[in-house]
């Protein structure tokens, strides 16, 4: 667990020296695309029986997002149902979100990926930030985008989180009562991770000096003007001695697999100060308030995040239901058609979105 603790540390708390250029041009190059393709590239290909569209929309918070829209071509005159998704965190829409959402419209929704504030398209500077309070409100922004179309059934609106965004679409669905249902995938609580490490063993001395770090780093951006990156969270090449769970998500990000030039897990950085609020803002204290609307918790067998899935519902109210993939680990659900429960979504959400 020690070792498991300090990759925590370093992967997740955004500590460490500013990424140099010669890091990033490595990183913009390991998707083996030039320019023009990367600036409407995918991770999937969009289904014959979808239509996708770029959309814009504002938060509470006046921050501008970027979505996809994505919509069943056999549309009929009936008022849909729509989902609202996005995650894993650090990554953007032309990822696992985006393939979510073209699934689900395949199955008869009206399904929205969006980029959180201040990563991918969205906008909000400086660039790569984190928080408990945005990254919630994220989601809501996206459910008044498609609560205002006039082809929704504003009764029939769900939210899915993958990854760190499982944490945030939870604790949106508790203080928003428009979110009839949520399911999560691989969830991660990443306020949870960045203060108190896998499986909670930093110790308050550890987390204290992570603390004190960051405090301190507030001096230098404040005294340059500038803000300051850290390292990238996912690294060019594998020496082959990390934990299972790092290989994984090389394999996902930093190959042409997932890669995607405006994921800050493929080609980035967060601001080394990013924790700051991940650290003292705890998201998941009323999760018994999404009761008596359902809540789908999915994960893998083998993933190395299982935990969180399994400590939310233990926390959660009913109606609950937690679904564990066989021989599967965190990653394979952000775009493994063969192993992700799409059947399974599409009956949770048709169920509970009438």
């Amino acid at each position: 667990m020690r070792a498991l603790s300090i990759w925590a540390i370093g992967s997740i708390m955004f500590l460490g020296q500013a990424c140099n250029q010669n890091q990033k041009s490595k990183n913009q190059n390991s998707g083996h695309m030039n320019k023009s393709e990367k600036a409407e590239h995918y991770t999937f290909q969009l289904s014959d029986k979808v239509t996708r569209e770029k959309v814009k929309f504002k938060n509470r918070y006046g921050i501008t997002l970027s979505g996809d829209l994505y919509v069943p071509k056999n549309k009929s005159n009936v008022s849909l149902p729509a989902i609202v998704i996005s995650g894993p965190f650090g990554a953007v829409k032309e990822q696992s979100s985006g393939l979510y959402a073209n699934q689900m419209a395949e199955r008869g929704f009206v399904a929205l990926a969006f980029d959180p504030s201040y990563t991918g398209e969205s906008r909000g500077e400086p660039r790569n930030i984190a928080s408990s309070d945005i990254n919630t409100e994220d989601f809501s922004a996206g459910v008044d985008y498609v609560g205002t179309l006039p082809y929704i059934d504003r009764n029939k609106i769900g939210i899915i989180g993958i990854c760190g965004f499982g944490g945030f679409a939870l604790n949106a669905a508790a203080v928003d009562k428009r979110i009839k249902a949520v399911a999560t995938i691989s969830m991660y609580d990443i306020p949870r991770v960045a203060s108190k490490g896998y499986y909670d063993k930093v110790t308050l001395d550890q987390r204290t000096k992570m603390l004190e770090q960051i405090s301190e780093q507030r001096w230098k951006d404040a005294e340059t003007g500038k803000t300051s990156y850290g390292n990238c969270p996912n690294p060019d090449t594998l020496k082959g001695d990390e934990p299972e769970f790092v290989k994984d998500y090389f394999d996902y990000y930093k190959t042409k697999r997932g890669y995607h030039e405006r994921s800050i897990n493929s080609n980035g950085a967060w601001t080394i100060t990013s924790a700051f609020s991940l650290m003292n803002m705890p998201i998941l204290t009323y999760i018994k308030e999404i009761s008596p609307r359902p809540v789908l918790i999915i994960a893998g067998e083998n993933a190395h995040s299982r935990y969180f899935s399994e400590d939310i519902y233990k926390a959660a109210a009913d109606p609950k239901e937690i679904m564990i993939i066989p021989n599967c680990v965190h990653v394979d659900l952000y775009d493994k058609l063969d192993k992700i429960p799409f059947d399974k979504l599409e009956t949770f959400f048709k169920q509970h979105l009438k």
